[in-house]
Formats: structure tokens, C-alpha cells, sequence
């Protein structure tokens, strides 16, 4: 049996530690030793930016001429390369991300993987917490949000990203998308309560059940999209 190779290490302030590691040819992110992800296993983090980028891609007189979007959560890559694949040129995409070191880790690591994503020059990596970068947008500054931060919002990633399912962050989140705009949420599976927060915070809702590989048997992932109510 082939070994795992560690790659590389990070800890981040809150003591959580994250490790990059390589067996068989294919890339894990993992947690305090708990995988995260993986480039065995992209097929849901791709069908982010299908589900939140279908406005942008479907030719309608509405769609803009400079299409703009903002991912929160950079992961292994995987959401930013289908994002740039369907937005086509000019397009912004920016990426929101808090670990300094996976930035890193997608022009090194990874780049064999995804190509020089981070490189193209549609993509703006903004290094920072999620919060504060949508706290600080200007109203309307996106067309798209894709969102794959925590597993659910009952299973967090760090304690702190509690904050991003509260009424105030959604409102939040509703000034900054455009009035077309959309907000997908990347969920490990379904969570009903929160899709219900969402429409109370006043937004219509769409569920996606996605497969984490195009050939699982099952659809345990989940994506949600949410607009504003008409």
C-alpha cells in the first residue's frame, strides 16, 4: 500500500492545524487531521459554479457585459477553475480566502493539478476573512457569490464562521450581489433549517442534490441557491 506524504503544514491562530498531503497521485486538504477534500473528489465543488454561475451563462439580454464574482473559500481550486471555464472574457472572479499558506499551496502544490489558476488574470485572490471583505463591499458589487466554507452551518469549520449565518450577514449578503444576482451555498448535505433561515432572511430558494463524484451511486452533497424574493 502506497503511504500518504506530507506536503505541507499550517497552523492557524485558533490552534487548527492544516496539512497537504499526497498518496497515489491525488491531493488531501485535511484538519487536525480529518480530510477536508480532496483532487480525487471535485465533482460537487464544480456544480458550485454551474448551479451559482447558470445566470451568467445562459445568454440572456440581461446578462452582464463584465460578468463578476466572488468565491468564498479556495479550497483545492476546483470551484475557481469551473468559475473562469464559464464566465468567460472580460470576467472578474475574486476569492476570498483566510489561510494564507493554501493560497500558497495552489501555486505550488496544486498548479499541476488545476494549472496557474491563481495566475489568470480574471482571477483577484483577496487574503482575509469572508466577514470583513463582504462586510466592506460596495452594494451591488457582484453578480454571482459561490460559498463553500463550512460543511454545513451545524458543522463548522472554526467556531467563528457562526457569524456568517446570521439575519445581519444575510442582509449583508443581499447588498452586495446585484439585483439578478445569486448567492450557492456548498453544503456537505442537505440542512433543512437553513434553508428555511434563508427564506426567512427573504430569499427564494432553490436545493441541488449533488454527487461528490459523477459516477457515486448517491447525492449526498447539497447546493442551495438563493435570490432575491420577487
Amino acid at each position: 500500500m502506497k503511504p500518504y506524504l506530507k506536503l505541507a503544514e499550517s497552523t492557524m491562530p485558533d490552534g487548527t492545524i492544516y496539512s497537504l498531503h499526497e498518496h497515489d497521485g491525488k491531493i488531501y486538504l485535511k484538519y487536525n487531521g480529518f480530510e477536508l477534500m480532496s483532487t480525487a473528489l471535485t465533482f460537487s465543488e464544480q456544480m458550485l459554479a454551474d448551479v451559482g454561475c447558470q445566470a451568467l451563462t445562459e445568454g440572456k439580454g440581461s446578462r452582464p457585459a463584465h460578468p463578476r464574482v466572488l468565491i468564498g473559500g479556495l479550497g483545492l481550486g476546483f470551484t475557481l477553475k469551473r468559475t473562469l471555464e464559464l464566465v468567460g472574457n472580460p470576467a472578474t472572479v475574486a476569492v476570498a480566502e483566510l489561510m494564507s499558506p493554501l493560497i500558497e499551496w495552489n501555486r505550488t502544490f496544486l498548479v499541476e493539478h488545476n494549472g496557474p489558476l491563481l495566475e489568470d488574470p480574471r482571477t483577484a485572490i483577496i487574503q482575509g476573512d469572508l466577514f470583513n471583505i463582504v462586510s466592506d463591499a460596495k452594494p451591488g458589487s457582484y453578480d454571482s457569490l459561490l460559498l463553500d466554507i463550512d460543511n454545513t452551518p451545524d458543522d463548522l469549520i472554526t467556531s467563528g464562521n457562526a457569524r456568517l449565518y446570521s439575519p445581519g450577514f444575510f442582509d449583508k449578503l443581499r447588498n452586495v450581489i446585484t439585483a439578478e444576482g445569486s448567492i450557492a451555498y456548498w453544503l456537505s448535505e442537505p440542512a433543512p433549517k437553513f434553508k428555511k433561515s434563508l427564506i426567512k432572511a427573504g430569499f427564494q430558494v432553490e436545493e441541488f442534490a449533488s454527487k461528490p463524484h459523477e459516477k457515486s451511486k448517491r447525492s449526498r452533497h447539497c447546493i442551495l441557491l438563493a435570490r432575491r424574493r420577487r
